[in-house]
């Protein structure tokens, strides 16, 4: 990926890659940076658009590209004060794209507005994933399971639903049975990632749940597994497959090309829970993890599902 170049314009302060140009680059361009962020950043996003609908790939990539940059603004600056403000710098920089997009200058930008304009998404939803990510400068531990599905509302909803809108779907059940999908797999990732968490000082785990169960929260810190402790992530883990079975509803609810992308990403999430629960629920020990296997399981079921639905046509 090409070094950009620092102008007053710029996110000074922000990992150099992600400086904003000297010059305005062109849309071909801009398409090109988006791609290459994705496909550098995080494979699993890049192999699943493959079995999205083709016209919908390049807006994926856009999409992935502003969440993966203003992520990065939050986890990747270590300055808590500096990293609010290329926040805040990158929500204006996203009201520019909607108000004055010709003066967009920063690749995402350029590139991003043409996924706007064509599939007429609303800023709100752009917005939403920048309130999570200044959440998790601010606020580092949660006390009730409502509080996580708040977080989930910012950090994990608007995803999906940008998905859809993308797909051409834009009614309310429809994204409301996402929303459940979007929540769960970000429960997934929290139960999975609770040593990697206290190590960034971070506790996701519900202080309500630690009390029902007798959990103390130097167990995590000290790696202390008890049995307590492993029936505190079993009820999570129940309530988080409940949530995710529900919202797979979505499927019948979409074209079948779409439903196997949204399939995929469902299995992902019951695969993250199945090796939670392999490890007996002990996440202390290590974060657990979907084997190459399952994961090469799981791709060629979708592509088996994918030739599939284009025979059904």
């Amino acid at each position: 990926m090409s070094e950009l170049s620092t102008t007053e314009h710029a996110l000074l302060g922000a990992p150099h890659q992600y400086l904003t140009p000297l010059n305005r680059p062109t849309l071909e361009e801009s398409l090109a940076w988006c791609s290459e962020l994705t496909r550098s950043h995080y494979e699993n996003f890049h192999v699943a658009t493959i079995f999205v609908p083709k016209h919908a790939r390049q807006h994926f990539d856009n999409i992935y590209a502003y969440c993966r940059v203003a992520d990065d603004l939050g986890d990747e600056v270590a300055d808590r004060a500096v990293a609010l403000r290329l926040l805040d710098a990158w929500g204006s920089m996203l009201d520019e794209c909607y108000d004055a997009p010709e003066r967009s200058m920063h690749p995402v930008f350029v590139a991003l507005r043409e996924t706007i304009r064509t599939c007429d998404l609303p800023r709100q939803l752009f917005h939403d994933l920048l309130i999570a990510f200044r959440m998790d400068q601010v606020k580092t531990e949660y006390e009730t399971w409502d509080e996580l599905l708040e977080y989930s509302h910012y950090s994990a909803n608007p995803v999906g639903r940008l998905v859809l809108l993308v797909c051409g779907y834009r009614d309310e059940p429809t994204a409301l049975l996402s929303d459940k999908v979007c929540t769960a797999l970000q429960l997934a990732n929290f139960w999975q990632d609770v040593v990697e968490d206290e190590q960034r000082g971070r506790r996701y785990l519900p202080a309500e749940s630690m009390v029902r169960f007798d959990v103390d929260e130097g167990q995590i810190a000290g790696r202390v597994f008890t049995p307590e402790f492993g029936a505190m992530i079993r009820d999570l883990v129940i309530r988080t497959r409940k949530m995710l079975a529900e919202g797979g509803e979505i499927t019948g609810h979409v074209d079948r090309e779409l439903a196997v992308t949204l399939n995929l990403f469902r299995k992902g999430g019951d695969a993250i829970l199945d090796g939670i629960v392999a490890q007996d629920y002990d996440v202390l020990r290590g974060r657990p993890v979907v084997s190459k296997a399952k994961k090469l399981s799981l791709l060629g079921g979708s592509l088996l599902e994918k030739l599939r639905s284009r025979m059904l046509r």
